[in-house]
C-alpha cells in the first residue's frame, strides 16, 4: 500500500493546535455557496424523553478540490452517533426535534446518494460475494452489469484488495480489516460528496487500524470529500483530522472545536512522535477539563 505523503512535514506542537470554537464574523459574499453541512440549534429528544444532543450547532464549508476531514471525539451517550445519522437522514435519529439539519443550504428531508455511511459493524450481505457486496448500491441504482462490475472491480483494488483474488469471496472468509475495506468500497462506489464514518475501525487490531487510517488519508485526498469521523480514540482523531469537535456527556453539546496539523506521514510512525503526543495530551487534558466544568455547572 502506498501511504499518503505531502510536499512538506509539518511540525506539531501543541501550539499548533488551534482552537476554532468561537464564530468568526466576516461578510459573506452574495454569491458564496452553502455550507456542505450545517447545524443550527439542533436538539433531538427520543421517545421516552432523552435528550441525546441539545442545541448543537456547526458548519462546515464545501472546500472545493480538498473536503474537510471533521473527526467527533466524545464519551459514550454523548450523541456523536445521532449527528452523523441526523446528516444521513437516517431514522429514528431524524428528524431533528428542533433545529435545522441542512446540507448544502437544504433541510435534510432523508437518505441520499450524495452521502455515505460506514458502521463499526462490518455491514455486508452473508450470501453475496465481495464484488456483489460493493456493486449493491449501483445494482439498487439500475446500472448495467458489466458497469458495475468494471466500477466495484477498481472500487476493489483502490481499498487495498485484489480483484482478482479477493472478488469471488464472502464475508465470512474475510478478516476484520477486509471486511471493512469492502464497506469502505460499498461507500465509495457511489461517489458521495459526504461520507460519515461512525467508529469503523475500534474493533480492529492497532497494526490494522494503523494501516487502515493510511488507507483513508490516501482515498479522502483522492476522492476530495467532506469525511465525518467518529472514534473514542484522541490519537486517531488527532491523526486523521483537520478539525476535532469535542461533545460533552449527554446530552450531547459542543465543548470545543479544534484545528490540528493534517497527517503528512504514516499513522504509526507519526503517532509514536514525542511533538504528536504531545498534542494528544494536551487535547486529554482540555477534554478531562470541559467535562468537569461541565458536570459541576459551570
Amino acid at each position: 500500500m502506498t501511504t499518503p505523503t505531502t510536499p512538506e512535514k509539518v511540525s506539531i506542537t501543541p501550539e499548533t493546535v488551534k482552537d476554532v470554537s468561537a464564530p468568526v464574523a466576516a461578510p459573506v459574499a452574495p454569491t458564496a455557496p452553502p455550507p456542505i453541512v450545517e447545524f443550527r440549534n439542533v436538539t433531538k429528544i427520543y421517545d421516552g424523553g432523552t435528550v441525546a444532543i441539545k442545541d448543537v450547532s456547526f458548519r462546515v464549508d464545501d472546500l472545493a478540490g480538498k473536503g474537510e476531514f471533521i473527526t467527533i471525539l466524545g464519551p459514550s451517550g454523548c450523541g456523536k452517533s445521532t449527528v452523523l445519522r441526523l446528516i444521513a437522514g437516517l431514522t429514528p435519529q431524524h428528524p431533528p426535534t428542533s433545529g435545522d439539519v441542512l446540507v448544502l443550504g437544504q433541510n435534510v428531508a432523508g437518505p441520499g446518494q450524495d452521502r455515505g455511511m460506514v458502521f463499526q459493524d462490518y455491514t455486508a450481505f452473508d450470501n453475496r460475494t465481495v464484488l456483489d457486496n460493493i456493486a449493491f448500491g449501483l445494482e439498487c441504482d439500475g446500472v448495467g452489469v458489466a458497469e458495475r462490475y468494471e466500477r466495484a472491480k477498481e472500487t476493489i483494488e483502490k481499498v487495498g484488495l485484489s480483484a482478482a483474488r479477493d472478488a469471488h469471496k464472502y464475508p465470512h472468509q474475510l478478516s476484520g480489516g477486509m471486511r471493512q475495506r469492502v464497506a469502505i468500497a460499498g461507500t465509495l462506489i457511489m461517489r458521495p460528496k459526504i461520507i460519515l464514518m461512525d467508529e469503523p475501525f475500534g474493533a480492529l487490531d492497532p497494526g490494522t487500524r494503523y494501516r487502515m487510517q493510511d488507507l483513508l488519508v490516501s482515498l479522502w485526498r483522492e476522492l476530495e470529500a467532506t469525511i465525518f469521523f467518529v472514534t473514542h480514540s484522541i490519537e486517531e482523531a488527532v491523526y486523521l483530522g483537520d478539525r476535532t469537535i469535542i461533545m460533552s456527556p449527554g446530552p450531547g453539546r459542543i465543548l470545543q472545536q479544534l484545528e490540528v496539523p493534517p497527517p503528512d506521514r504514516p499513522a504509526k510512525a507519526m503517532q509514536r512522535e514525542p511533538e504528536f503526543l504531545q498534542v494528544v495530551f494536551s487535547i486529554r487534558d482540555t477534554v478531562e477539563k470541559l467535562e468537569s466544568s461541565t458536570k459541576a455547572g459551570d
